[in-house]
C-alpha cells in the first residue's frame, strides 16, 4: 500500500459524514471530480471499497466504517500533536483549563502574575466543559478543578478547600441561617444534587427565581450579587481545588506551581479567616459517609 496523506484523510472523513460528493465537495471547498478522483485513489491505495455508489446514494461499506473510525483517530491525533509541538516552542507560556466561572477568586490571580511572577510566565486561559479533555488533546497543559474520584493518570497539587455552600433566593425563609443541615437541603423544593452543566450566571439566575437550589463551593460567593445568598451546609463533605496535569505536561505545569503557592500563600489568611466559625462536616450528621465530593462550576464527578 502506498503511503496515505492525511488530506486523502480528511477527504474520507468528510465524504463519509455527508454521504454526498457534492455536500463534501461544497465543505471542502473544491469542485467534485477532483474530489471523487482522490476517494477513487484512496480506495487503491488502501486495497478495498470503502463506499458503496449508486445513482441515488453513497453508503459506507463494512470497511469503510471501520476506516473511518481510524482516520478520525490518525487526525485527532494528529491535531493534538501540532498543538503540543507549537506549544513547546512557547516556554514561557501556559495554558489552564478551567469551567466558566471557576475558583473565580483564584484564576483571576494566577492569570495576573504574568512574566513579572514567580514563575515568569504568561498564563492563558481557555474555557471548557471538558477540563481533562483539553489536558488530552493539548489544548490547556493545566486544569483547574475539583478533585474528584475522575482523574486517573492526572497529576495533582492542591490548592486548597472548597467549603460547600447552598445557593438560596435572597428572601428564603432560610437565606440569614448560619447553616442547614444536608438533609434540609435534601428536602427544599428545586434541589439537585447534581451541579447543572451550565454556567454560574444561569444557574443564579435559576436559583433567584427559585427554580434551583444547589450546593456549590464557597469561591462563587462574591459572584452572586444582592439576589442570591450562600449558606453553609453541615454534613456535607469539602473537597480540594487542585490544579491537574498529565505526566507529559509535567515541564509545563511546573513552570505554574510557585505562582500557585504565591497565590495560595496570599489566600490563606482570608481561607482561615473565612473557615471560623463555619460548622465542620460530620459523619454522625446528614449523612455524608459514601457522598460524592463537593462539586462546584469548576469541576463535576464525571469529567
Amino acid at each position: 500500500m502506498n503511503q496515505l496523506e492525511t488530506r486523502e484523510l480528511a477527504y474520507f472523513v468528510t465524504v463519509a459524514e455527508t454521504l454526498h460528493f457534492g455536500q463534501a465537495a461544497e465543505r471542502l471547498g473544491i469542485t467534485q471530480p477532483p474530489l471523487s478522483r482522490a476517494i477513487a485513489q484512496l480506495e487503491r491505495r488502501v486495497g478495498v471499497p470503502l463506499l458503496k455508489r449508486t445513482t441515488r446514494q453513497v453508503t459506507l461499506t463494512g470497511a469503510g466504517e471501520v476506516f473511518l473510525a481510524e482516520c478520525r483517530t490518525i487526525l485527532a491525533a494528529m491535531d493534538t500533536a501540532l498543538r503540543k509541538t507549537r506549544k513547546a516552542a512557547e516556554p514561557q507560556r501556559v495554558t489552564i483549563a478551567a469551567r466558566p466561572a471557576a475558583a473565580p477568586g483564584i484564576l483571576p490571580e494566577l492569570l495576573a502574575a504574568g512574566p513579572e511572577g514567580p514563575d515568569g510566565v504568561h498564563a492563558d486561559v481557555v474555557f471548557t466543559y471538558d477540563e481533562i479533555g483539553a489536558l488530552r488533546d493539548g489544548t490547556a497543559d493545566v486544569a483547574l478543578m475539583c478533585q474528584s474520584v475522575a482523574t486517573p493518570g492526572l497529576e495533582l497539587m492542591e490548592l486548597g478547600p472548597e467549603w460547600p455552600v447552598v445557593l438560596l433566593p435572597a428572601g428564603h425563609p432560610l437565606a440569614d441561617r448560619p447553616f442547614l443541615t444536608l438533609a434540609e437541603v435534601e428536602a427544599l423544593p428545586g434541589y439537585e444534587a447534581e451541579l447543572p452543566n451550565e454556567a454560574l450566571d444561569a444557574m443564579v439566575d435559576r436559583v433567584a427565581l427559585g427554580r434551583l437550589v444547589v450546593v456549590v463551593g464557597d469561591s462563587v460567593s462574591d459572584r452572586l450579587g444582592g439576589t442570591v445568598r450562600a449558606v453553609s451546609v453541615y454534613g456535607y463533605p469539602t473537597t480540594q481545588l487542585v490544579l491537574a496535569w498529565l505526566p507529559d505536561a509535567r515541564p509545563a505545569a511546573s513552570r505554574l506551581t510557585a505562582t500557585a503557592h504565591a497565590v495560595m500563600e496570599r489566600r490563606t489568611p482570608r481561607a482561615v479567616q473565612s473557615a471560623e466559625g463555619r460548622p465542620k462536616p460530620s459523619l454522625g450528621q446528614g449523612g455524608s459517609a459514601g457522598r460524592q465530593p463537593l462539586l462546584h462550576p469548576g469541576s463535576r464527578t464525571s469529567s
